[in-house]
């Protein structure tokens, strides 16, 4: 595979319309990019791209039952794939945009490659992150990314820098968007059923004070 289209910008600029315009195009192509997140750097496509998926499933050498998740760029793109009880809703509000994932019942409009098959109910992780590049790039794509944190394969830890980035996936993405170091933690994991709220994994974004009420 040829090296990958090379974006920079500057850390925590907002990228240029022609900038976001080229990696639009790439997208809407079905290519798969790695961008930066206000967590960790993520791989990621369009939300119809099947052959994207299968591609950043591969270059983590993932298992097929860890699920994609979806970036959204606003609430009112989310609540077309996810269902949210007025709990859900309230904390979205106060969490997004920022460094969380809440695990939803999915709607029909989720693609089945989303849904973990071995469980009863249908649930989409969904992410409106608090970064200028992240969510350029998914208001311009008219559609949520399908995206997974850059994890090499064998490994555990997400990958902050850019260059390390390239070093592990230049050669299996087409579009790398260079836009300076990131926390390092991934996003915090809520899963809300209804009314009840539960932490499935603790990370960047606090959870004190989330669950009083």
């Amino acid at each position: 595979m040829a090296s990958p289209l090379r974006i920079d910008i500057e850390p925590h600029a907002t990228p240029s319309a022609r900038q976001i315009a080229r990696a639009v195009e790439i997208l809407h192509d079905g290519g798969v990019a790695a961008y930066p997140t206000d967590t960790v750097y993520a791989l990621g496509c369009a939300i119809e791209s099947r052959r994207g998926a299968e591609r950043i499933y591969r270059a983590k050498r993932m298992d097929e039952h860890k699920k994609l998740a979806l970036i959204c760029p606003d609430l009112s793109s989310a609540s077309m794939y996810a269902h949210f009880s007025r709990v859900a809703f309230q904390l979205a509000r106060r969490l997004f945009p920022g460094p969380y994932t809440l695990v939803l019942p999915a709607s029909r409009e989720v693609p089945r490659l989303l849904v973990d098959t071995r469980r009863k109910r249908r649930q989409v992780g969904i992410r409106i992150p608090d970064h200028p590049i992240a969510l350029a790039l998914v208001r311009a794509l008219g559609r949520p990314l399908l995206t997974s944190s850059a994890v090499p394969p064998g490994e555990e830890r997400a990958l902050s820098d850019p260059d390390e980035v390239e070093e592990h996936f230049g050669h299996q993405v087409d579009l790398i968007i260079h836009g300076g170091p990131t926390p390092g933690e991934p996003s915090t994991v809520l899963e809300v059923d209804g009314d009840e709220v539960s932490v499935v994994r603790v990370g960047h974004g606090p959870v004190e004070g989330l669950l009083d009420g």
